[in-house]
């Protein structure tokens, strides 16, 4: 790839590559390289980080225009509070979900970044972060249950310069979204596996409650190859009801027991012959992730009745 630069000669029409959203403010960067300042031409026109645009320049107003959106892969989705979906980021391969001992994890949140990655086919890992605090027996029994589900669970300090070798290659070749709640030290970890930059991060508030250090979703090079997008903690994430596998929500677990149901459109909630719920009471699928499947499942009701009968 041709080394980042910037010029005053801006082509009239061009691809690019969304490398940074500060909201309607866009940074691209164009085939060669080059890096522009851009926004989208429209108020309808939603433009996330990861975006491949047709460009063109005004040099009458010495703007750069996003003019449209190249057909989207790899896309992270989620709910409006109409039952609508908006763009996260694209492009992506794999999701990384960050939590850590402090602040308390919430693990419905990691669950449903899971889900929409799932329903999205991206890969995802979850990366325990500040390892060097005591991990008690519910972090690890969280732990435990996405190691039984099937995701891979990594572990890393940036404190303690453990583990980042692990992470480092489970990026190479990958376009990775590092997600999870305000404070885990996402941007701490991309920090340190990208020392040459300049990359902001934040300490807890006094209530460890977390507090956001990105406010925009950015895209870094890997010098090894591959991509990461860092972007905004959050205190809450709903996945967009429209791209949710509809019979297991993107649960693993519900995918792989749905299949031995009475019936084909069991929802897995109080129907006879459930094979989900029968596992749940055998202790063979987490009794947690029953029940964040169960919220999820309530959730997507709620959302299918804001739509309409038009939508559904």
């Amino acid at each position: 790839m041709a080394p980042l630069h910037t010029s005053d000669s801006i082509p009239l029409n061009f691809e690019a590559q969304v490398i940074a959203a500060y909201g309607r403010h866009l940074k691209l960067r164009d085939t060669d390289g080059v890096l522009r300042d851009a926004r989208p031409f429209g108020r309808k026109l939603q433009v996330v980080c990861g975006d491949r645009v047709r460009c063109a320049s005004d040099p009458r107003h010495d703007e750069v225009h996003v003019l449209e959106v190249l057909p989207r892969r790899g896309t992270l989705w989620r709910s409006t509070l109409r039952g609508g979906a908006e763009p996260v980021v694209a492009q992506l391969t794999q999701l990384i979900a960050v939590l850590a001992p402090l602040p308390k994890p919430d693990p419905f949140v990691i669950d449903r970044y899971l889900c929409a990655a799932s329903s999205a086919a991206i890969d995802a890992i979850v990366v325990l972060n500040k390892s060097e605090i005591e991990v008690d027996a519910d972090l690890q029994s969280l732990l435990d249950a996405y190691t039984a589900a099937g995701y891979r669970a990594l572990r890393c300090s940036t404190r303690a310069r453990s583990g980042l070798e692990d992470l480092r290659a489970a990026l190479i070749g990958q376009t990775s979204a590092f997600v999870g709640q305000s404070g885990v030290g996402k941007s701490s970890l991309i920090a340190a596996l990208l020392p040459q930059l300049s990359i902001t991060t934040g300490e807890l508030d006094r209530d460890a409650e977390g507090r956001h250090t990105t406010t925009a979703s950015q895209l870094y090079d890997l010098p090894e190859g591959g991509a990461l997008i860092d972007s905004p903690g959050v205190r809450d994430f709903a996945p967009a009801i429209e791209t949710l596998e509809a019979r297991s929500l993107g649960f693993p677990e519900v995918d792989r027991l749905a299949l031995q149901c009475r019936f084909h459109d069991c929802e897995h909630l109080r129907e006879p012959g459930c094979a989900v719920r029968s596992a749940v009471d055998a202790g063979a699928f987490d009794a947690r992730r029953y029940e964040s499947y169960r919220r999820l499942r309530r959730l997507y009701q709620d959302l299918r009745a804001k739509q309409g009968p038009g939508k559904r």
